[in-house]
């Protein structure tokens, strides 16, 4: 299988990273507007200059490919991606889906119109700390799940198009929570409220901090608070969560997946007696995060089999982006 993939610096180096160690993808040729990050990355990589070029359409016109990876800054998602899909591409992106919301519903309608594969690259699903989380949710050892706490807390200086975004935390990094809650409670959004801030400490031009109360289906209850510009005492990208169930709590720290059941003797008259905490066993993957993601891609691709995180699922988790930031500017 042949990309094209365009963007080639920031997060491009993952996804360079992932097709040169692919047994199954590799490059037909890249678009990348900017020359000095062409030229470095080809000389990095070992890239032939001769398929890198200013637009896609360039591309598509030189090179035959059997996909695009759109890495491009979210406000260009829908222009790269629709062009693609309207050329009979199948498109990787990476998240969010779009820079709004209505560029999301586009993307989709041009992905259900074209009846070509538009898949976003929600890889945070695909690790294996978050599928250890999962299988313990999944087991029923602790009973249903009735509310969540999740807390994430990191200080990147990325510098780039997140230092000028309005809300850089909600919109380009917890789009990965709101997903794996998602994920996590196999439930969609009923409602949300929330505000933002930012420190009198942050880089950021926009909110880096938030805190967001969410309802999902059959009032299962999660509590969000983050923040991008925090100083210390980092959590890690995964977030550290606690499920409160019907018969204990299921808990992610550090990436370390624990469940704590009642137990059948009695309490002390005050609370009910629990059982020591158990270490889950860890989810072993073969291909994690865009190694994952991008062999989902070439299954879905060249062998028909349906990705889990097409667009026309993934603009739901992005309703959740976008329902947030219009609750914090209600307040």
């Amino acid at each position: 299988m042949k990309v094209i993939q365009v963007g080639m610096g920031g997060m491009g180096n993952a996804w360079l990273n992932a097709v040169t160690a692919s047994p199954n993808v590799t490059y037909a040729g890249f678009v990348e507007v900017n020359d000095a990050i062409a030229e470095a990355q080809a000389g990095k990589y070992g890239l032939d200059g001769g398929v890198i070029f200013q637009t896609l359409a360039a591309a598509l016109d030189r090179v035959e490919a059997d996909g695009v990876i759109n890495v491009t800054p979210p406000q260009f998602h829908k222009a790269v991606s629709v062009a693609a899909l309207e050329a009979g591409v199948p498109v990787l992106s990476e998240k969010p889906l779009a820079g709004t919301l209505q560029e999301a519903a586009a993307i989709v309608d041009a992905a259900n119109r074209t009846g070509v594969l538009h898949m976003v690259a929600q890889n945070y699903r695909y690790r294996s700390a978050t599928q250890t989380l999962k299988k313990a949710l999944d087991s029923g050892v602790c009973g249903a799940v009735s509310s969540a706490t999740v807390e994430f807390f990191k200080g990147p200086h990325f510098g780039g198009f997140r230092d000028e975004m309005d809300y850089p935390l909600i919109i380009d990094m917890s789009i990965h929570h709101f997903d794996l809650m998602r994920f996590f409670l196999g439930k969609d959004l009923v409602a949300v409220q929330g505000q933002s801030w930012n420190p009198p400490w942050s880089w950021y031009r926009g909110d880096a901090s938030a805190a967001v109360n969410l309802t999902f289906e059959d009032d299962v209850h999660v509590a969000y608070n983050g923040s991008w510009c925090s100083q210390a005492r980092r959590t890690s990208w995964n977030a550290n969560w606690r499920f409160e169930c019907a018969n204990g709590v299921v808990m992610m720290v550090d990436d370390v997946v624990t469940t704590q059941t009642l137990a059948s003797t009695p309490g002390d008259g005050l609370e009910p007696a629990v059982g020591d905490p158990a270490v889950v066993e860890a989810v072993v993957m073969q291909n994690e995060g865009q190694a994952y993601l991008l062999h989902e891609f070439y299954e879905a691709v060249m062998h028909s089999k349906p990705p889990v995180t097409t667009c026309q699922d993934n603009i739901k988790s992005l309703g959740i982006v976008f329902g947030v930031v219009e609750s914090f500017q209600r307040k």
